[in-house]
């Protein structure tokens, strides 16, 4: 649960859900590409934060050099070469428009699948069903605080939020990132017996931040219109009196 804390944020699951419920969509994707952005500081800001909760009260010794190098050749260099190869292919990628949703969507199926696979294909997991009920009421429970109280954050009284930055606030700030979260993980407890058990919380993290916000997407669509009806009457000037 430490790690998943560490993660960095997603590109995209935010921006769909707040553009399903109607909200800021410029404020998520803005935030996406911020992230983005500073993706490779994300990285290294995770994994030192998990680095230092591992070394936390311990003299145990950690390769920093080896970490770190792994994780600029796994995320950041890509990043890196499809920013300089764009350059040159732009328009022809606005002329074909390649399936790139679809592409993104079935890699990420591929990363959850195999990482299921890997994490219940090892014999020494020693995961009773009792312990995994336990961590999948903790996920839902945090993510469900942690929507509540960005929700009671961005509309208290003296917030200058509008219900639809609302909406973006909710979904951008309580999702983790799986894509980067994965290779993380395996690259800082590369040979550890257990990954397989710190890679489980994550792994259900992000299926969870998807379900909970599509069934209240329309909940939260219903109360940001009419949140919004609600400030254009009070706004409309009173007609005057007749006497």
């Amino acid at each position: 649960l430490q790690t998943v804390g560490c993660m960095p944020p997603p590109v995209s699951s935010a921006v769909i859900l707040t553009k399903a419920v109607g909200g800021n969509e410029a404020a998520a994707i803005f935030n996406s590409a911020f992230g983005s952005f500073l993706v490779s500081n994300a990285v290294f800001i995770a994994s030192a934060l998990i680095v230092l909760f591992l070394t936390l009260g311990s003299s145990s010794s950690v390769p920093f050099t080896s970490i770190f190098s792994q994780l600029f050749m796994t995320v950041v260099v890509p990043l890196i070469i499809g920013q300089i190869v764009r350059r040159y292919i732009k328009d022809w990628l606005e002329r074909k428009k390649p399936p790139f949703g679809a592409i993104s969507s079935c890699v990420l199926l591929m990363i959850i699948y195999t990482t299921f696979c890997d994490t219940f294909a090892n014999p020494n997991i020693d995961l009773d069903k009792f312990s995994l009920i336990i961590i999948v009421f903790i996920i839902f429970s945090i993510q469900m605080s942690f929507m509540f109280l960005t929700f009671l954050f961005s509309t208290r009284n003296n917030s200058s939020f509008t219900p639809a930055d609302t909406v973006a606030i909710i979904f951008c700030s309580t999702h983790k990132s799986l894509t980067l979260g994965i290779p993380m993980l395996k690259i800082v407890f590369a040979g550890y017996e257990h990954l397989s058990l710190i890679s489980i919380p994550l792994l259900i993290y992000h299926p969870a931040q998807i379900l909970l916000g599509s069934l209240l997407v329309p909940t939260i669509k219903s109360w940001m219109v009419s949140r919004q009806k609600g400030q254009k009457l009070t706004r409309q000037p009173k007609a005057p009196v007749k006497v």
